[in-house]
């Protein structure tokens, strides 16, 4: 959990502008600067936990993997297992979790990007798409996500 304190100084649209004075705004302004760090930590931490988990499957399944993959994907056991355990396959609707997040689209760009570069180079890199709803998702999701770890303290 993510613990702040209650700043109603550093916004005219939750105080009384014309009583606060230089340093309550300094000290607003410094507690506020220190709460997005706060958030922001909080998104690294779960873009670390992305990192650890990306595409883990390919190697605890590596058998299974390399049998559809030998078939070229005719079999696709694998493959549809795949995108129900990863979170980053947001260009089909069966790889988008009800609870997508930025996080998961981040995981997305770069998955795409690095797998595009290094397969195809730049001359033959495939167009990266995702539908305005899901990124609209994703936004909502990734918002109530920090609400979720904030508790404020009087």
């Amino acid at each position: 959990m993510i613990t702040i304190k209650k700043s109603p100084t550093a916004d005219t649209r939750t105080c009384d502008f014309s009583q606060v004075t230089k340093e309550i705004l300094l000290e607003s302004s410094k507690q506020h600067i220190a709460d997005v760090e706060l958030g922001l930590r909080y998104f690294k931490h779960l873009i670390e936990k992305a990192i650890e988990n990306h595409d883990f499957d390919k190697l605890t399944g590596i058998d299974w993997f390399h049998s559809d993959f030998k078939t070229g994907f005719k079999e696709t056991g694998w493959w549809d297992n795949h995108r129900k355990v990863n979170r980053h396959h947001l260009s089909m609707a069966d790889g988008v979790p009800d609870d997508v997040n930025l996080i998961d689209v981040l995981d997305y760009i770069t998955d795409c990007v690095m797998a595009g570069m290094a397969r195809a180079g730049n001359d033959k890199f495939y167009p990266i798409e995702i539908k305005l709803e899901v990124l609209q998702k994703a936004f909502d999701n990734t918002a109530s996500l920090l609400k979720k770890q904030i508790v404020v303290e009087e």
